[in-house]
């Protein structure tokens, strides 16, 4: 009997990740979820400021997790010192996509989450976008590179919410409505299972990122 299909969403309890969490398992995945707090109620504490802490989450997830066979690399952080800002933002979805790759007996999927703020060309203006822009430029290479055992795309979403203690602006968009948590949950849904599309990043952001010139 096969196991079942299962993903993992890092930063899967509040926000974002908490919607894209819940929308998976209305979809019939066997969804874990990750956090750094030990009081977030996550199924796996994982701390992405150590560099370490993906190998380590990665190494009890393949002891635990059989179905293991996607990964929602959703948790971020928008402020800090700069080596950690990239260990979270950057180095751990890297490490994970990369361990999930060398499972060859199943096919797998990713997806990053990344930021409209990255795409259309423009040079990132802060560490934060450093990270994502970096994060974007991996997602299309390891789509390339392990093509022959996953896929991986990217999700790039708009003003959603603010960073918690923040509050900035939303900038300008096309459309009227400005885009939620559930929309960037349906966008993820349908890559993980969409068989036939990677190096793809959609963005969900109310056509925000047609703006940038």
């Amino acid at each position: 009997m096969q196991p079942e299909r299962t993903v993992l969403v890092t930063g899967g309890t509040c926000r974002i990740g908490k919607a894209i969490a819940e929308k998976l398992r209305g979809c019939g995945w066997r969804v874990v979820v990750s956090s750094h707090r030990s009081d977030a109620g996550a199924d796996y504490l994982a701390d992405f400021t150590d560099p370490g802490g993906a190998v380590r989450l990665f190494a009890e997830l393949m002891q635990k997790e059989p179905g293991l066979c996607a990964i929602v690399n959703n948790a971020a952080l928008f402020r800090g010192d700069d080596e950690t800002l990239r260990n979270v933002n950057y180095v751990a979805p890297e490490k994970l996509t990369m361990l999930l790759a060398g499972r060859e007996d199943v096919k797998c999927s990713v997806v990053n989450i990344l930021d409209t703020r990255v795409l259309g060309g423009l040079k990132p203006q802060t560490v934060y976008e450093e990270t994502k822009h970096d994060l974007l430029e991996f997602t299309q290479k390891a789509a390339g590179l392990f093509a022959d055992t996953m896929r991986v795309n990217g999700v790039a979403p708009g003003p959603v919410l603010p960073p918690v203690g923040g509050n900035e602006p939303a900038g300008e968009m096309l459309l009227d409505n400005r885009p939620t948590p559930e929309d960037i949950a349906d966008a993820v849904a349908f890559l993980l299972d969409a068989k036939a599309v990677t190096g793809c990043v959609i963005p969900v952001d109310s056509g925000q990122h047609l703006l940038v010139v």
